[in-house]
């Protein structure tokens, strides 16, 4: 790997920043209420036959020249695999259960949930920009789901996947070093498959009550500070949260003009 540019070689792939496994199957983008309000259900539903050749083409191709943009280099085999398993039923939405919802004059201002404990996949990064951490560290998950595991097989699709992120005390600067996750589906939380990239770790998150607030639009350093500061600003107790850890999680397709992203807070032990 070169630690200047999101590059892997020929043998590691990469991606785009704010990626979400979701946008692999090419779905229309998702309304927020669907995503809030899954509680573990698949998102909205396309029909379930295998894509045809010329679509595997066509997903590859815009992946190639996102990846592109990020001097990462994209291979066939984990994208046609994706594609191949592209079942909308076997989506899973991470599980929560709402505690609270705040609203002011009918808009919805952040919700208050509770996620359980769940096992992870989880990648470190510390490349120089935010959207490069991003690209490697999705693309290294992409290649465990995709069969580079010690189950050989194809592990499924969760949304979001999260991006952990740390800043400083004032909320005036993200610090380079990032946690990509993948929230690994029911049937494989009590005995998760081994990944062969040792630089992947499979981590059990304890239960965590969050405040999420829903936001629009692409995922950079810029946009991700100011959602900080927003939700900082609206909550009436930001002291009993993480001052300095903050999640992204990322539900539909980066290639939309409107995506839908939220940020999390992590209310303190």
């Amino acid at each position: 790997m070169e630690t200047g540019g999101c590059r892997m070689g020929g043998a590691g792939p990469g991606g785009p920043a704010a990626i979400t496994l979701e946008e692999l199957d090419g779905l229309a983008e998702e309304s927020p209420d669907s995503a809030y309000h899954s509680h573990g259900s698949s998102l909205e539903e396309e029909p379930a036959e295998r894509m045809d050749d010329e679509e595997q083409e066509r997903l590859l191709s815009y992946w190639q020249s996102v990846g592109r943009g990020h001097q990462v280099d994209v291979p066939r085999e984990p994208i046609q695999q994706l594609t191949r398993n592209n079942n909308p039923q076997e989506r899973q939405s991470i599980p929560f259960t709402l505690i609270q919802r705040k609203e002011k004059l009918g808009d919805l201002l952040y919700e208050k949930r509770q996620y359980g404990k769940a096992k992870w996949a989880c990648i470190k990064m510390k490349e120089k920009q935010y959207e490069q951490s991003i690209c490697l560290g999705f693309m290294k998950l992409m290649r465990y789901i995709c069969e580079q595991n010690s189950s050989g097989l194809y592990l499924g699709i969760t949304v979001p996947i999260v991006t952990i992120v740390h800043t400083n005390e004032a909320h005036s600067a993200m610090t380079q070093a990032v946690t990509v996750a993948y929230y690994l589906p029911e049937v494989l939380q009590d005995e998760p498959p081994h990944p062969f990239d040792s630089d992947i770790i499979i981590e059990e998150w304890p239960a965590t009550i969050v405040y999420s607030r829903s936001f629009r639009g692409i995922t950079n350093e810029d946009s991700i500070m100011r959602e900080i500061n927003l939700l900082a600003a609206i909550l009436e107790s930001p002291e009993l949260c993480l001052r300095d850890t903050f999640i992204i999680a990322g539900y539909t397709n980066p290639a939309a003009a409107n995506r839908h992203n939220e940020i999390w807070f992590l209310q303190r032990p």
